[in-house]
């Protein structure tokens, strides 16, 4: 059997069904056209000897050409390449020399100006003077201890000589951002949602709570919210007045109590002043906010 002559697979090429034969290459320009079409790269065998300078040519001018398309292909991807870079720097590069604006809809993580991240000593915060004109008689002074570390600190102010008794109770407390805070879920809005859900306790508390209503009076132009309250409790035979005041300082609530016995069902506690109760709770808070300026 004669030894068949080895041919080269032919490269695939796609199916284009608008087309009978083959596209062109890209320099099919280049080459010599033959009998009113363009060879593939072959001349007839009766020609080689006279067409080889052209068919030199022709591989010279393919191999120019392609050279020529790879330069060209580099360049547009530099140019690609920069203009990506450029498009990114504007886009990173900040508009102004202030803080970036905050995004409406995001949550704030971060202490923003004006709030606290900690609060001054309660015992230290109300003068002597004031302790001894709302206070008469021995006083005692206890600092429960704080469980938000540095952002919280309570006094304690106690009188118990018949027919005087007085408990005097003062709370500071810095609040910290809160995913679950009302707005934005800042510091201040969540000393605003813990200021309006004490208060709404104090004045509607729950519907099987011993807590009685209290009487809510808004105090204008302190802190930036303030209220005073008035609730009577009765237990056992006590009649107990307490007075309430209740300021917040952006994002730092402070909260005063005032117990007086009205009347005690063992010894001689009473009777007290409601208004007395108020103004000497009023005087503790504001003593308490004026520390956070």
């Amino acid at each position: 059997m004669p030894e068949q002559e080895y041919l080269p697979p032919r490269p695939a090429r796609s199916y284009r069904p608008d087309r009978d034969e083959e596209d062109p290459p890209p320099w099919a320009d280049l080459l010599p056209v033959h009998g009113g079409r363009r060879d593939a790269g072959r001349p007839p065998a009766g020609d080689q000897n006279e067409d080889a300078p052209r068919r030199e040519r022709g591989r010279r001018a393919m191999r120019a050409a392609a050279r020529k398309r790879q330069r060209w292909l580099v360049l547009a991807g530099g140019l690609v390449t920069v203009a990506g870079v450029a498009i990114a720097v504007v886009l990173l590069l900040p508009t102004g020399s202030g803080p970036a604006a905050v995004t409406p809809g995001t949550l704030i993580t971060t202490f923003q100006p004006g709030e606290l991240r900690q609060v001054p000593n309660a015992c230290g915060a109300v003068p002597t003077a004031t302790v001894r004109q709302y206070l008469p008689g021995k006083v005692g002074q206890s600092a429960p201890l704080p469980v938000n570390g540095a952002a919280e600190s309570a006094c304690n102010w106690t009188v118990d000589s018949p027919p005087v008794y007085r408990l005097m109770e003062l709370n500071m407390l810095a609040y910290a951002p809160n995913g679950l805070a009302s707005g934005d879920g800042s510091a201040t809005f969540a000393a605003i949602d813990s200021y309006d859900s004490t208060l709404q306790g104090i004045a509607d508390p729950p519907k099987n709570s011993p807590d009685p209503r209290a009487t809510v009076t808004p105090l204008p132009g302190f802190g930036n919210q303030a209220s005073s309250a008035m609730q009577v409790f009765h237990a056992g035979g006590a009649i107990t007045d307490v007075a309430t005041v209740l300021v917040r300082y952006h994002n730092v609530v402070v909260t005063v109590t005032l117990d007086g016995l009205e009347h005690s069902n063992r010894g001689s506690y009473g009777p007290v002043s409601q208004s007395a109760l108020s103004a000497a709770a009023l005087a503790f808070a504001r003593a308490a906010e004026a520390s956070l300026h």
